[in-house]
This record gives C-alpha cells, sequence and structure tokens, in this order.
C-alpha cells in the first residue's frame, strides 16, 4: 500500500532507477545517491513523488522530489553538500528572505536523475495563506510578481498564495495560488491567458481547466512577464489525459509503484510560444498529514461521493 513501504536511501535510490527506466531514462548514481545521501536523515518521513513531463525541454530527464521538514534549511544543506554553488542573483537570497517575513510549514525539494539538484518547494502553514502584498517586500522577489499585481488582483488571486516554488536550475521562481473557481472556467481561463500575452488554450485544455483545483505562475527575475500559467488536477486515471501522448507514458502510468490505485497529480501548461504539455506527478510514499498533500486532500474532498 502506498505510504506503508520503508524509505532508506538505497531502497529510494533502487526505485528512482526503476522508474525512469521505465521512461528509458538511465537515473545517474553520481547525481542521485549525493542528493539522497544530503537529505537521509528526513526520508524516513518525507512524502516520496516521481515526475515525468512531456514537453521537449524535459526530455531524457526525470524528476524525484520529497519533503523535509521546517528544521532543515534545505537551501543550506545543498550548498554545503555542493548540490549546487552559492551565487550572486537574486535567488540565491529568496529562501532566506521568505524565511524571515513568513511562518513555514515545510519544504520540498526536486531533482532531476540526470540533470542534478533543481528546486526547494517553501509550504506556508494550511490555513495562512501568504499575500503578495507581503511578499513583494522582500527585494529577491522577481520584479515581475509586483508589476502583475493588478492581473492578480483581478482573477482573486493575491491574497491565495499557498506555496513558493524556487528553481535554482532555470532561474525562475512559481507562485502556487488558491485559486476560486471561476480562475477554471472557459472564459476566465481565455481572459488569462489573453491578459498576459499567452496562446490562446486548445479545448483539450479548457477541458482540463475545468477539473483542476489550483493554478500556479512562473516568473523570472529578467523579464517583467509572467511566463507561463500551469493548472492542477487530481486523477486516479492519468490516461484520461495522456493517451494521446505516446507509449512511453501509458507505460509509466501502468507501472510506475504502486500501479494505478496510488494519488496522481496531473499538471498542464501553455508556453508563451503556444507549446501545451502536461507532467504527471505520481506518489511513492504517501503521507495524508504532509502539507505537500494538502490541495490533494481538498479536491478529492470536494468530490461528490
Amino acid at each position: 500500500m502506498p505510504g506503508t513501504v520503508d524509505v532508506d536511501v538505497a531502497s529510494v535510490c533502487s526505485a528512482i532507477e526503476k522508474s525512469a527506466a521505465l521512461l528509458d531514462v538511465t537515473a545517474s548514481r553520481d547525481i542521485v545517491l549525493p542528493v539522497l545521501t544530503a537529505y537521509e536523515d528526513a526520508l524516513d518521513q518525507a512524502v516520496i513523488a516521481f515526475r515525468v513531463a512531456t514537453n521537449a525541454r524535459h526530455e531524457g530527464d526525470f524528476d524525484a522530489r520529497f519533503t523535509l521538514p521546517k528544521e532543515v534549511d534545505p537551501y543550506e544543506v545543498a550548498l554545503s553538500k555542493g548540490l549546487i554553488e552559492r551565487t550572486d542573483h537574486p535567488i540565491g537570497d529568496l529562501l532566506s528572505d521568505i524565511q524571515q517575513l513568513c511562518p513555514i510549514d515545510s519544504y520540498g525539494i526536486d531533482f532531476g536523475v540526470t540533470s542534478g539538484f533543481k528546486k526547494i518547494w517553501v509550504y506556508f502553514p494550511a490555513g495562512e495563506q501568504e499575500t503578495l502584498d507581503r511578499l513583494n517586500r522582500l527585494a529577491s522577489m522577481p520584479p515581475s510578481l509586483a508589476g502583475n499585481i493588478d492581473f492578480f488582483t483581478r482573477y482573486g488571486l493575491a491574497d491565495k498564495v499557498d506555496v513558493i516554488g524556487i528553481d535554482y536550475r532555470s532561474r525562475t521562481m512559481n507562485a502556487y495560488l488558491a485559486a476560486p473557481p471561476e480562475c477554471f472556467e472557459r472564459e476566465t481561463v481565455l481572459a488569462m491567458h489573453r491578459d498576459i500575452g499567452l496562446p490562446n488554450p486548445s479545448e483539450r485544455m479548457f477541458t482540463f481547466c475545468e477539473k483542476s483545483f489550483g493554478l500556479y505562475t512562473t516568473q523570472n527575475w529578467e523579464s517583467g512577464e509572467i511566463e507561463r500559467i500551469s493548472y492542477g488536477v487530481k486523477t486516479d486515471n492519468p490516461m484520461a489525459y495522456f493517451a494521446r501522448l505516446g507509449t512511453r507514458i501509458e507505460h509509466f502510468v501502468m507501472n510506475v509503484p504502486y500501479g494505478v490505485d496510488d494519488p496522481k497529480m496531473v499538471y498542464a501548461a501553455v508556453t508563451s510560444d503556444g507549446e501545451e504539455y502536461y507532467k504527471l506527478q505520481s506518489y511513492y510514499r504517501w503521507r495524508s498529514v504532509s502539507r505537500l498533500n494538502a490541495a490533494y486532500i481538498a479536491a478529492r474532498d470536494k468530490e461528490p461521493a
């Protein structure tokens, strides 16, 4: 059963290797083991998930991610273990600035099995969503967050920040937002895309958005624009979204531990050049008490019995 699996560095590494192989990706132990070892004291309580993306930029890689308690500073560990290098870029100060300003429930990290350490998530306590007004006080925040405050306010998102994602590899930041239901209606999705200069979604994307429970935006420090909007759906049947995306994805969905009955998340996005792509997240180890799963549980509980 999901959540009951024994967890240590060796077992997680083995699961990552087997799962990546389902997509014909060879996990590098020289990359995977240093990350798992750096945070091994937290693995026995962590939620652990695997993710695959369908766009060209993620071709040949496979992501693993897990949670950390708030007592662990994931950025300082990554620096001390040589997983990333210290930088003068504002992204290097962002986590410490958030720590000084905001109450934090827990963290998460993300790494690619061929590309290495990528991202840190900051989870705010349940019921204590952050506001863009507070976050924009931080000098290390991407200027596009403040520059698009009218957009966030117009759609009821400015006071709804649940999670911040800091991507050190791509030097971008995600703001995960507890969006009101109207944000997933066809006309609103269309209006949001037009407001920030993104191409109109396909009919498939509109259908996906109708089932979404949350969204996140992506910003960087070099542009004043919102780079993309992504939508999240909880599902027990990922193939409803991936059926047309090739046999490798289907093979992964049907065979990744623990089959098709464990919780799944699907994320969809449209890039500025019009590419639509999907990300599938499957849980290797599930703990319902984690903030990582709060959105999943909320979405599940909203469904009719």
